[in-house]
């Protein structure tokens, strides 16, 4: 049988809106592609060890930057749902009829819109440390977020004026920051198990994407935030394909108890509640663990 080729494509879309999206495309030109939504703040930069997982389980890892990162246009007033029209377009791009969802963190409910409206694109969808929706029953959706999160989301659900002027203050710090910059900027939604692990490539690869997503301002932040406190645009019983939720204990940005909410409002979800994990650690230490399961739903 012949080799796979292997490809790298750093390009943008120009959308039918006339925004621009920029995406990146790597791994076999053949393989299904592992459509990857980053977290807030992120940005189109891949994160290697994601990368090399995809590849290694025979498929494409496609990145974008959501409106207002990086060189994407913003698309003000954006909910969670509208990711999907852009999703729609990177797959007619890339000539794709089927794909495999991930988000993590604020890519969480991005994915998981596409797993509602896609269900004939989407084979499965993986959410890593998620969150859940800011009006879900039951849940105190501040409750066990360190104080830095607090203090943002408390200001997103005031509006983007409050909003704006708190990020503001942090942008400084963050836009040209590196993996030391993360833990001293953020300690106190960064458990030490996160800051195990913010270190090296997997650090280096986060200040990359905090820095390409912010190198033109906070919009695609803000507009993230904001879209988490309002309605999401879609009903979890939408989603129909297969789910795993992927969820840490230990998690000061996203509490351990938004995915155990996720995990009982998903039907049928396979649900990975990790103690002793935080938000970043889930996903370094179980990537092989995710794609192989999420790969067995392709067949």
């Amino acid at each position: 049988m012949a080799e796979s080729v292997f490809m790298t494509v750093i390009d943008h879309l120009l959308l039918s809106d006339g925004r621009r999206l920029d995406m990146r495309v790597s791994g076999p030109a053949d393989g299904v592609p592992l459509v990857f939504h980053h977290g807030t703040p992120g940005a189109v930069t891949p994160i290697r060890a994601v990368e090399r997982a995809a590849h290694e389980h025979g498929m494409r890892l496609v990145t974008s930057s959501r409106p207002g990162y990086g060189d994407s246009t913003r698309r003000p007033a954006r909910r969670v749902v509208d990711v999907v029209d852009d999703t729609v377009s990177l797959l007619e791009a890339i000539e794709a009829e089927r794909c495999i969802l991930a988000g993590w963190s604020g890519g969480g409910p991005h994915a998981l819109a596409c797993a509602a409206r896609l269900p004939v694109a989407a084979a499965a969808v993986v959410v890593i440390a998620g969150v859940a929706p800011y009006d879900a029953d039951g849940l105190d959706w501040l409750s066990g977020m360190g104080e830095d999160n607090v203090a943002e989301f408390s200001a997103a659900a005031t509006g983007e004026e409050d909003l704006r002027a708190f990020l503001n203050q942090l942008h400084p710090h963050l836009k040209g920051v590196d993996a030391t910059g993360i833990i001293s900027s953020l300690a106190s939604v960064l458990p030490e198990v996160d800051q195990v692990v913010l270190t090296d490539e997997f650090g280096e690869d986060m200040a990359a994407s905090f820095r390409e997503g912010l190198r033109t301002g906070v919009d695609g932040w803000l507009d993230d935030d904001l879209a988490f406190v309002k309605p999401w645009g879609f009903e979890l019983a939408e989603v129909s394909v297969p789910t795993m939720i992927w969820q840490g204990s230990e998690d000061l940005m996203v509490p351990f108890a938004h995915g155990q909410w996720l995990a009982s409002r998903l039907s049928g979800a396979s649900v990975h509640l990790e103690q002793g994990e935080g938000h970043l650690s889930v996903g370094v230490g179980a990537l092989d663990r995710m794609l192989e399961e999420a790969v067995g739903h392709l067949s």
